[in-house]
């Protein structure tokens, strides 16, 4: 690959979508850019409620977007017709955080991880659709013996698995993982990490992977993106976002990360201050009613969200004294 264009395969560029609500518009999506390459894997982090997984959800069309683009390999999806959408499913898939309710309780393992081969016509005969059902247990992890059994018999781990069977079963290139393990139990998400770690590889899969667990986030992706109200506030590759983080709510967010050291003196950030409301927002940055370095300029004039580093881009006003150290959160 020659050039930095020939490694993206997603990019969003000024994302934007919003509810309406009694009292106007809720902002779920504003202004989001970010790229994706070949290969890699982006998690996206962030409070509940900040719009994590209706990012997610846009960028497959599965939400239609009010306005920007999305590009699948410099297409833009958001002008394709309902056909063409279609094919493009074949592409860009989803895991769903809760297994259970994503799978069909009255069909089969087996007749889940068929569905859609059949609804893609991928294979027209059953016995090429059946080796194909096999083969996608064996890559997952499932014994064969779970072909003719019931989602309601298995575990949430083995569920996922079943999940992630059927979301590779017609070779995407692109799938969103939205907070794929925090239903499950702590032994069972670090299988299903090591699973889909070991089938990106296998496979070449991009991934864009929505938690709010910062250490999970952490051991699966190449770069990390910060999102709060709909806005992504910063990105970086993983090592820049923990040893450097630029904006105040990254800090804030990466110190409430739990220490496995139980000697070591945690010291976590206690945000003061409401939230600002994501209805009709105001002017201004979205943080600084919780910020204590919020100056008027904050609270008068939109950040931009720029490259302020090789690869490092932040939306914050101050980004230069929290890098200099200028800057430091009183714990």
């Amino acid at each position: 690959m020659s050039s930095t264009e020939d490694k993206v395969l997603i990019e969003t560029r000024r994302l934007k979508k919003y509810f309406p609500v009694p009292a106007g518009f809720l902002h779920a999506v504003d202004d989001v850019n970010l790229t994706i390459n070949k290969g890699e894997t982006l998690g996206i982090v962030g409070e509940s409620g900040c719009g994590k997984s209706t990012l997610g959800r846009v960028i497959l069309r599965l939400h239609e977007a009010t306005s920007g683009d999305v590009l699948y390999d410099g297409m833009n999806v958001n002008d394709f017709t309902d056909d063409e959408m279609r094919y493009m499913r074949q592409n860009m898939q989803i895991i769903f955080q809760d297994p259970y309710a994503s799978l069909n309780p009255r069909m089969t393992i087996g007749q889940i991880i068929e569905e859609p081969l059949k609804l893609h016509k991928v294979y027209e005969k059953a016995e090429e659709r059946r080796k194909r059902v096999e083969e996608l247990m064996e890559l997952v992890g499932l014994p064969m013996r779970s072909y003719n059994q019931y989602p309601h018999e298995f575990d949430g781990g083995r569920r996922q698995r079943v999940v992630i069977a059927r979301a590779l079963s017609i070779n995407p290139q692109f799938i969103v993982c939205d907070e794929p393990v925090s239903a499950l139990d702590v032994s069972v998400q670090a299988q299903i990490l090591n699973l889909l770690m070991d089938l990106q590889k296998k496979m070449q899969l991009t991934y864009m992977f929505i938690s709010h667990d910062l250490s999970v986030v952490k051991h699966i992706s190449t770069n990390i993106g910060v999102m709060y109200l709909g806005q992504l506030i910063e990105k970086a590759p993983k090592s820049a976002i923990f040893s450097e983080p630029l904006h105040p709510y990254t800090i804030a967010l990466l110190s409430a990360i739990p220490s496995i050291n139980v000697l070591q003196k945690s010291k976590k950030i206690i945000l003061k201050g409401e939230i600002t409301s994501p209805i009709n927002p105001k002017v201004g940055c979205r943080f600084a009613a919780r910020c204590p370095f919020a100056t008027e300029k904050c609270r008068t004039e939109n950040p931009e969200f720029v490259e302020v580093k090789p690869d490092h881009f932040a939306a914050c006003h101050r980004w230069q004294e929290v890098a200099d150290g200028t800057l430091k959160f009183d714990v």
